[in-house]
Order: C-alpha cells, then sequence, then structure tokens
C-alpha cells in the first residue's frame, strides 16, 4: 500500500496523555459495566433457580428500550445548555447513578419466588440501562470533539480502546468471584458483595472525564444552535418544536451515506464474529477433542485469553499504521489480516495437533481491535462533515445510533446463532459421535460468514469518502465559518 500525504498535528489539537488516559478511563467503565452484567446474569439461574428462558428475557427485554433511549439522550446532550457543558454534566451524575443502580441490582433478598425475582430484576434491570445511557451516550460523544485532528483522533481512540480492553481481562473472573468460599456464603451472596465493589469503582472512576476533561466545542455548538433554533413561544410549542427537532435530526442521520457505510461495516464485522462466536466452542469439544467437554472448554479458554492478549498489540499497531497511510487503507489492512486469519482457522482445528488452535488468534484479533480503534476516529470525521452540511454539531445524536445499531445487531446475531446452530444438524445428545456433515458445516460457517462480512465491510470503508485530505477540508471550511486560522 502506498503511503498518503500527511500533515503534521498542531501543538493545541494534541490531547495531553493525561486526557487520553481519562478518557480511557470512562472506555474502561463502559466495557465493565456491559460485560458484568451479561456475565453474572446467568446467577439468577445457578444461584436462584430461576428458569433459563426467564433469564434469557431478563438479558434481552432491558435492551430494547436502547431503541429509544440512546438516540434520545444522544438529542438532550447535543441541546443542553448548561455552564459545564453538553456533556460533562451528565457524564458525572450518570456514573454516580450507574455504580448505585448496579449495586441494589444485585441485592437479591433470600427466599422470594421465581415471580418476586424475575419483576425485582427486570425494574431493576430497565432503571440501570437508563442510568448507563446517561452515562455512557455523552462520554461517547465527548470523544468526538476532543480533537479537531485527523491522526490525533485515531490516537486518541487507540488508546481508549486499549484502556477498555483491560475490563475483559477481569469480567471472565466475575463467576469464579462470586463463589470464593473465604469471603461468601453462596454466589448470590457473593454477587451482592462484588456488586458494591463494581459499583464504589465504577462512581470514583466514571465521574473522572466529567471532572478533568473540558468541552472544545461547547460555544461554538451553542452558537449554531442558537443561530438555527427560534425561541419557543410556550411550554407546549417547545415540546412541539424538540419532537420535530428530534425525528428530523435522526431521520438526517439515517441518510447521511458516510455515517450510513460506517454503521454498515461495523454491523457486518461485529455481528459476524458474534454470529459464530460460539461455534469455536462446540468445534474445539465436538471435532478437536471428539466431546470431551473439560479439555474442550480449556482450550476455548486459551484462545480467547491469547485473542484478548493480542488485542493490546493490535490496538498499536492499527492506530500507528492509521497515522502512516490513512483510516481506510489501516481498516483494509486490518481487516485482511483477519481474513487470512480466518482461513488459518479453517486448517487450525486438528485433533492430532489440539494447540494448533491458538494460531489464528493473533490474526484475528486485527478485526474487532481494528474496528473500535478506527470507526470512533472516524465517526469524528463524519460529525465535522454533517456541522459543514447542516451547521450544527451532533455528536451525541450520531454516537448513539451508532451504537443502538451495534445492540440491535448483537441481538440479532445472538438469535441467528441458534438457528444456524441448527442448520448444521448439531445434536448434544449425539455426544463426541457428530455426523461429518455437521463438523464440516461447523467449522465453514466459523470461518466463511465472518470472511464474507469482512470482505463487504472493506468495500464499504473504501467508499466512504472521507479521507485524510476530505477531512483537511473539512476542517479548513469549518474553521473559515468560525472565524479561525485553518490549519497547515
Amino acid at each position: 500500500m502506498t503511503t498518503t500525504q500527511n500533515y503534521k498535528t498542531r501543538p493545541e489539537d494534541r490531547v495531553p496523555t493525561s486526557q487520553k488516559l481519562v478518557y480511557g478511563s470512562g472506555a474502561f467503565v463502559n466495557n465493565l459495566l456491559a460485560d458484568s452484567i451479561g456475565r453474572m446474569v446467568i446467577i439468577l439461574n445457578l444461584g436462584l433457580g430461576m428458569n433459563p428462558a426467564l433469564v434469557g428475557l431478563l438479558s434481552g427485554l432491558p435492551r430494547l428500550m436502547d431503541a429509544l433511549t440512546d438516540p434520545l439522550m444522544g438529542y438532550v446532550s447535543d441541546n443542553t445548555k448548561s455552564r459545564w457543558g453538553r456533556r460533562r454534566p451528565y457524564i458525572f451524575v450518570g456514573a454516580i447513578a450507574v455504580g448505585l443502580c448496579f449495586i441494589v441490582l444485585w441485592q437479591l433478598p433470600d427466599g422470594k419466588s421465581e415471580s418476586f425475582y424475575f419483576w425485582y430484576f427486570l425494574i431493576g434491570s430497565l432503571v440501570f440501562f437508563i442510568a448507563y445511557t446517561i452515562f455512557a451516550t455523552p462520554w461517547v460523544a465527548l470523544g468526538y470533539e476532543m480533537t479537531p485532528d485527523y491522526h490525533e483522533r485515531t490516537r486518541l481512540m487507540g488508546v481508549q480502546n486499549f484502556i477498555g480492553q483491560l475490563a475483559y481481562l477481569v469480567t471472565p473472573w466475575l463467576l469464579f468471584a462470586t463463589q470464593y468460599e473465604p469471603l461468601f456464603d453462596n454466589m448470590v451472596d457473593g454477587a451482592a458483595g462484588l456488586a458494591i465493589v463494581i459499583g464504589v469503582f465504577v462512581i470514583c472512576v466514571g465521574v473522572l472525564p466529567a471532572i478533568f476533561l473540558r468541552e472544545r466545542l461547547k460555544d461554538i455548538a451553542q452558537k449554531e444552535h442558537d443561530a438555527h433554533h427560534a425561541p419557543s413561544r410556550s411550554k407546549l410549542q417547545a415540546m412541539v418544536d424538540n419532537v420535530v427537532d428530534f425525528g428530523k435530526g435522526f431521520w438526517n442521520a439515517l441518510k447521511f451515506k458516510p455515517f450510513l457505510k460506517l454503521c454498515l461495516a461495523t454491523f457486518l464485522v461485529f455481528n459476524g464474529f458474534i454470529l459464530i462466536a460460539a461455534f469455536q466452542s462446540y468445534i474445539i469439544i465436538y471435532y478437536v477433542f471428539s466431546g470431551d467437554t473439560v479439555e474442550g472448554a480449556k482450550y476455548a479458554a486459551y484462545v480467547g485469553t491469547a485473542t484478548t492478549a493480542s488485542a493490546f498489540v493490535v490496538i498499536a499497531i492499527v492506530t500507528w499504521v492509521s497515522t502512516k497511510i490513512g483510516k481506510r487503507r489501516a481498516f483494509a489492512l486490518a481487516m485482511g489480516l483477519a481474513i487470512l486469519g480466518y482461513i488459518l482457522k479453517f486448517f487450525s482445528y486438528n485433533p492430532d495437533y489440539p494447540l494448533l488452535v491458538l494460531l489464528p488468534a493473533p490474526l484475528l484479533a486485527f478485526a474487532l481491535g481494528g474496528l473500535f480503534t478506527l470507526m470512533p476516529s472516524m465517526m469524528a470525521d463524519v460529525v465535522d462533515l454533517d456541522e459543514l452540511n447542516t451547521q450544527e454539531r451532533r455528536e451525541g445524536m450520531y454516537g448513539s445510533i451508532y451504537w443502538w445499531v451495534v445492540k440491535l445487531g448483537q441481538g440479532v446475531a445472538l438469535a441467528g446463532g441458534g438457528i444456524l446452530l441448527n442448520v448444521t444438524g448439531f445434536d448434544v445428545n449425539l455426544g463426541g459421535d457428530q455426523s461429518a456433515q455437521t463438523l464440516l458445516l461447523l467449522r465453514l460457517f466459523d470461518a466463511g460468514i465472518p470472511i464474507a462480512g469482512l470482505l463487504i465491510a472493506v468495500w464499504a470503508v473504501f467508499t466512504f469518502g472521507i479521507t485524510q485530505e476530505k477531512a483537511r477540508e473539512v476542517r479548513n471550511e469549518l474553521e473559515r465559518i468560525r472565524g479561525v486560522a485553518p490549519a497547515t
């Protein structure tokens, strides 16, 4: 690949390392909360005996609210007027609220009925996810405005993704920690105690971005808002105006092609992975180890650890490469290496040499490691272009819709994975005697589906249109309109 013209990042555009780390602390909290509740919900089944179907409902129903609350919170944040800014008040209050909600959610009383536990956890989860949205949506939006520089955005998102990945070294141990006998009598008590630790940590760390970061474009956003929104004549008129404005902004975002292409690329890469995520364990257990669940689970854990560890190196590589060849080419390179990893993965399932399953892990880490380093940086470029077209800053709206698409796709992929498993003909009652066709289809789906998604995602990003040169032109035009000296 050829290099693209690079511009030197101006000193005033650089985000100090301390601020990158503070913004990254928000990523750690964000990932810790999202993964903790997903991993600990199994305690309702294992510790309280709740029907697995009800546990599944408790996992899925609260997330349906994101279809409304995420974009709504994005709109509210974009249009907030306060001396502290559009984002920081919500991050501060949201961190405290979500930490307290997480603590209360897991204080499950003894001796209650299954119905009681279901409704307690459902109502608690609904409140938890509202508080989570209040924290997470403005935090995401804040990152888009911390620097106007094309490459500094990637460096910032690389740091936050790196720090956010650290949460995934902690959360796999939560279920084990709830059963640590020297501290807890049972896993329900363990969950209650652990929730207090997590909740207090979330509060203490989650407020840091609100305290130590500043909103670079707060005043500009306010001027643009006032120029395009006449004062309402009454409270009723104000309510109607807000509903109309929300609908208009939501629709404009959905039809903005550069934004849609980033959503499509993320949907295909992330949910292509989620769709077949469980297949690897099935293949290792029933193909590599002929139905030995203990050995199979152990090797599946090895692969997960190796992939997570590799992600830290991948994030650093992708961040550096992007500053040399541009975001689109860096994305194509990262996805190309991931495709190579999936091809290698198909041939690495070998009953005679089980350790070969570790071989593709470093390459596979380029898929999600590259995706969540480059996509937030490219989203910031989208917000700039949208501002040039509409004369309004709408980081919150774009960030919230983007993550809603991710969550929606995740739900679809989780449901589709079970259907796809049935298509292979897998039968748990057969143990290690699965048919040759079933084992072949498992391996083909495991490698082929992500590859197809990655290829289409590369096309979407390569036709994205916002190159380094285009982003530079957009920035200079915005600064000309604002009366600021253009970047050189």
